[in-house]
């Protein structure tokens, strides 16, 4: 392991775009090209796009010292042409062997394949990873973290977020990791509606909440605050028996699902159209098609924009591959031509956003990074990829700051999580460490 990666490892970096992947992994693992992805093009989420602005030479810092832990001979920070401002303050502090690609404003720019195909022409294949095409990919806060942890010796305590939708005032803030998702919305000034429901993450991907007495995590990205009559609400709360008796009773056969599809564009199996025929008829057609489920990156926009009666091949995949991973199941693909029309095919974020419902709340959230301090966090032991971290602490311990309280098992795919209050430990469980405010040593 090399120096950087050392360094990424103590500080319990992972990948904050929302799956967590441990960074000192990633950085262990020889790359030609190290990509930014500074895409972020879930409508109303505004965390890496401000950051950048503000931390623009920690992010370029970031960048290098990537580059240098995986020997790649060029870096490439992946920007929508929209984000001006990040664009002008990371543009003066490039190196020779660095540029700026300018991205167009689709949706999923920001899928890792996406970006890696629009910034590099390169296309991962099925199942694939992107080492597999010479590239690595971290997005924004992950690579300013990165920087902090060489340079400072500082762990990742905090999180920004933006809280967004049906709120008084839209905010990025800053916080301590552990903070209860119900004090950081409370940030935004105040609920406008009546009776609101809660997505963690982006209107597209992000995951519907069944309470928000819990805590931030690494990878909390944003929370949107909708009414429960919203259309995406309702979309989250459709039945899994609904889902399939509409699939059966209502698809026109029109394909839009696959021609739509980002994967399927850039050449993958998946066939979102056959796999909806093949569940609802007793699995029909070649084996692979439902295995290539496993592909799918769960970007919806297959539910969300495609399907014009309301299907989703989405939800069917991921009940598939639930199925598929319990079995021990794996996808094995070639890759297949890029289709001609896959650039065109793209969707146009203006016109997701009208679709979504969204519009109301595209408004900006500006970022505050004021001083805040909960009295209480709970630090989750599993916020990453991998095996959960290991207590190093026992109720009744006093603990600073950054100070390591899990461990990553021994031999595991891990990271590891530090204090982010000072305070005394109040509860330590198979799932999580509760700090409270109190003396320190």
């Amino acid at each position: 392991m090399n120096i950087i990666s050392q360094k990424a490892r103590d500080a319990g970096v992972v990948g904050a775009g929302g799956a967590g992947f441990p960074t000192h992994v990633k950085l262990n693992t020889p790359a030609e090209i190290f990509l930014v992805n500074g895409a972020e093009c879930e409508p109303l989420l505004k965390v890496d796009q401000q950051l950048a602005v503000k931390y623009a030479h920690l992010l370029v810092r970031g960048l290098e010292l990537a580059m240098q832990a995986v020997g790649a001979r060029e870096g490439i920070i992946a920007y929508k042409a929209k984000y001006k401002e990040a664009i002008a303050a990371v543009t003066p502090l490039l190196a020779s062997n660095m540029r700026v690609h300018i991205l167009q404003d689709v949706y999923p720019a920001g899928d890792e394949v996406i970006t890696i195909w629009m910034a590099t022409g390169r296309r991962v294949p099925p199942a694939g990873l992107p080492k597999d095409v010479g590239v690595a990919v971290n997005n924004v806060l992950t690579l300013i973290n990165l920087a902090r942890a060489v340079d400072s010796d500082q762990p990742v305590v905090d999180r920004t977020l933006t809280i967004s939708g049906a709120v008084a005032s839209p905010i990025t803030v800053t916080v301590p990791n552990g903070t209860s998702m119900r004090e950081v919305i409370a940030r935004a000034g105040g609920i406008t509606v009546n009776k609101p429901r809660y997505i963690s993450g982006g209107p597209m991907m992000g995951k519907l909440l069944d309470t928000i007495d819990q805590p931030i995590t690494k990878t909390t990205g944003g929370i949107i605050v909708l009414d429960e009559d919203h259309v995406l609400i309702k979309r989250h709360l459709q039945p899994m028996r609904d889902v399939m008796a509409i699939a059966r009773a209502t698809c026109e056969q029109c394909n839009l699902c696959t021609e739509l599809c980002p994967r399927h564009l850039v050449g993958h199996e998946l066939h979102p159209a056959l796999i909806v025929r093949s569940a609802n008829y007793h699995d029909i057609g070649k084996p692979s098609v439902l295995l290539s489920a496993l592909t799918c990156s769960e970007c919806a926009i297959c539910e969300q924009w495609a399907c014009p009666v309301g299907i989703s091949p989405m939800r069917i995949n991921i009940a598939l591959k639930a199925k598929f991973r319990e079995e021990g199941a794996r996808y094995v693909g070639d890759l297949r031509p890029l289709d001609p029309m896959a650039e065109h095919r793209l969707v146009p974020i203006s016109r997701l956003i009208a679709r979504l419902a969204v519009g109301v709340y595209n408004k900006k959230a500006p970022l505050d990074e004021s001083h805040f301090e909960p009295q209480r966090v709970e630090l989750l032991l599993r916020q990453h990829v991998g095996a959960a971290s290991l207590p190093v602490v026992q109720v009744g311990d006093t603990v600073s700051r950054g100070q390591l309280v899990a461990e990553i098992p021994p031999e595991a795919l891990g990271a590891r999580l530090h204090a982010s209050i000072s305070g005394r430990v109040e509860a330590v469980t198979a799932h999580s460490i509760t700090i409270v405010q109190g003396d320190t040593p």
